[in-house]
């Protein structure tokens, strides 16, 4: 998985975890929520600004975006 799936995936679990919908997250960004769909389906790459933009508006570190996570999954056993 790259690093543009990671961040996918930590924002959209980060901005549900915060009950935050895609709208009211591009409002605090100062992005469009166009842009911020883009980047939950890994469609784009944000940039180092960017990604601290949406840190802040999430109230979390840059890394929290970033950080690779390990799943570990039960199925098959």
């Amino acid at each position: 998985m790259d690093l543009k799936e990671v961040m996918a995936i930590n924002l959209c679990r980060i901005r549900h975890a915060k009950k935050m919908t895609q709208e009211e997250l591009a409002d605090n960004a100062g992005l469009s929520v166009r842009y911020v769909g883009s980047i939950e389906r890994a469609d784009v790459s944000a940039s180092v600004t960017v990604l601290g933009r949406i840190a802040k508006a999430l109230d979390v570190e840059a890394t929290e975006l970033i950080k690779r996570t390990t799943i570990h999954s039960t199925r098959g056993r």
